[in-house]
This record gives C-alpha cells, structure tokens and sequence, in this order.
C-alpha cells in the first residue's frame, strides 16, 4: 500500500519540484530550451548595451533600447526568483557564485529608478555592475551536458576557453569606457574602448589611446592581468589535456564509459571491467 501511495506521489509532483526538475536540474528538451532563451536573451543584452554606448554623447538614448533593458531584466528577476523557489537549499543557494552573479545583474535596474541623475559616481557604479552582467554565460558551460547534446571535456575546455576571452575583452573594454567616457576626449563609444582593450592586452601600444583617470588605470591593469593569467592557464589545460590523449587508445568502457585507456589495457582503470581491447606489438 505503501509503495503504490509513493508511486501516485510521484506521479504527481509539486509545482516546486517541477522547478526543480526543468530548471535546475535540468537535463530535458524543455530545460534547454528554457537555458537557450535565456542565452539569448542575455546576447540581446549585451548588443544594447554596445548600441547605447553610441547614443549617450548626444545624452539622447532611443527609447526603444531602455524599454527592451527593462523588459529582460524583468525575466532575469523571475528566473531569480523561480530558482530561488525552487532551489531544494535557499540559503545555500543564495549563496552560490551562480546566483551571486544573476543578483548582481539586476541590481543596477532596480537601484536606478532611486538614483539622482546628477549622482555621476552611483550611476558608474551601477554601470559597472551592468558590465558584470555577461559573467553570466558561466552558468551555462559547467558541465558537459551541453543543451541538446553531451559535448566531451576536451570541447568544453575549448568553449570555456572562448567564452573567457570574450568575457575579459568584453569586461574589460565595458570598465575602461565605463570610466573613461567623459574625461577622455579620446573615448566616446564601446568601440574607442575596445580597441583599447585589443591593444592593451596585445601590449602592441599604440599610445593613440591612454588612461587619464584612476578607475581607467585600474581597468587597464585588471585586463592584462586577466588576460596573461587566465588565457595561457587554460590554454595550457587543453594542450596537457590534447597530449595525454595522444598517448592513449580511444575505446569506451561498456561499464562506466571511459574513453580512453592505455595502449596495452585490458582492464578499465576506472571500474575495473574488461574492455576486450585488443594490442598488437609494434
């Protein structure tokens, strides 16, 4: 009686648990699709931040771009919540790096609506943490399951490996405009300042473009750190990882799938089955 209650239990699952399972644990076609829109919407956002930074010289941003702004922030506050509700731990959910970041991306259209126009270093730094929102395309190359497919660890670590070059270029061109603009006669747009971040970072120095305030300097020195840091690091990661390959033989265990084994294996290293490879003396 017992196993035929949980059974008509489980059938019927909570709105909570459903949450749980097309959202955060999500591993069906509706889960990625929902990961997608969500993707997307975060591109969208990142071309109206761009296309606005073309607009706010002649202090006249169309009203189309601010109403868009509005309305994705709008569905990342009710995936914020959502999650948040769904999460099987709030508080430690809270507290994961993940959420810290969606957080921290609707912040500033919140705060703005209570923020004097005239208060220049507010609106910066609500500017500055609108930058920080592209950190959160991270969520979505955690683990290999990839949206509508299973990707191997060696792709992922390329993928991750594009998307924190894209993130140091983007964050780093994002600051450096974000503090520049104004006193710098010499940055007027996102472009100025991209520019500035490929020659910085390529230490090719041009000198066309230079810092002439703190908050820019200090850009400027977190995106070569960043950059000779974090690029070679990873970069160095998929080479080690391309060359261990390299020495081992490509066969998938049936028992727990590992793919690759030693040359003269017979047994799976990992779960100890029989994987009938066969090796021929050279």
């Amino acid at each position: 009686m017992t196993g035929s209650k949980d059974r008509h239990k489980n059938t019927h699952p909570t709105f909570r648990e459903t949450i749980q399972f097309y959202l955060i644990d999500s591993k069906t076609s509706a889960g990625k699709i929902i990961d997608l829109s969500i993707i997307l919407l975060n591109l969208v956002w990142v071309a109206i931040f761009i296309i606005c930074t073309y607009y706010e010289q002649d202090h006249h941003i169309p009203d189309f771009f601010s109403y868009a702004e509005n309305i994705i922030v709008g569905f990342f506050i009710i995936e914020y919540i959502v999650r948040l509700y769904g999460a099987r731990k709030p508080l430690k959910h809270l507290l994961n790096p993940y959420t810290i970041i969606d957080l921290l991306a609707i912040l500033p259209t919140l705060l703005d609506p209570f923020v004097d126009p005239a208060n220049i270093e507010i609106i910066k730094i609500l500017r500055v943490f609108r930058v920080f929102r592209v950190l959160r395309f991270l969520r979505f190359f955690e683990t290999t399951e990839f949206f509508f497919g299973k990707i191997s660890e060696e792709m992922l670590k390329v993928l991750r490996l594009f998307m924190t070059i894209f993130m140091i270029f983007f964050i780093s061109s994002g600051l450096f405009y974000t503090m520049e603009v104004g006193p710098n006669p010499n940055v007027s747009n996102f472009g100025d300042a991209f520019y500035f971040t490929v020659v910085a970072l390529t230490t090719v120095g041009f000198g066309d473009i230079t810092p002439v305030t703190s908050g820019g300097k200090a850009a400027t020195i977190l995106c070569i750190l960043s950059g000779i840091t974090l690029i070679p690091w990873q970069v160095a990661e998929i080479i080690r990882n391309w060359i261990h390959i390299a020495h081992k033989k490509h066969v998938v265990c049936p028992s727990c799938g590992l793919h690759y084994h030693d040359p003269d294996a017979v047994h799976c290293k990992a779960c100890g089955n029989l994987i009938y490879q066969e090796y021929d003396d050279p």
